[in-house]
């Protein structure tokens, strides 16, 4: 009997896990009623930037790298406004330097 009660709240547990990460995996794909990827790249464009990288779908809103005024910068689009915002920009490599020989 404890075998089969063992076994149901196993089953349980899994279920229930299995709920809960459904939401998650719903946030990281492309909405129905979203903009098309172009229309993301399309906006960023539109507001100054370019080299736009590894766009993807993420926590509900379209995000990725893209360079502006010369740093490379995450950005997020809203998939619906096309409103774009900066998230931070990426840490430079302390250890790297440009072509006159410092590392500004």
């Amino acid at each position: 009997m404890t075998r089969t009660f063992a076994t149901k709240i196993l089953a349980g547990g899994l279920f229930a896990a299995g709920l809960f990460t459904v939401p998650a995996l719903a946030d990281d794909r492309p909405g129905p009623d979203w903009m098309p990827i172009e229309g993301a790249v399309r906006a960023l464009e539109q507001a100054g930037y370019s080299g736009v990288r590894e766009l993807e779908a993420d926590d509900g809103v379209w995000e990725g790298t893209a360079v502006k005024d010369g740093r490379s910068v995450k950005v997020k689009v809203d998939p619906h406004s096309g409103a774009v915002t900066e998230k931070a920009a990426k840490a430079k490599d302390s250890g790297t330097r440009d072509a006159d020989g410092d590392d500004d």
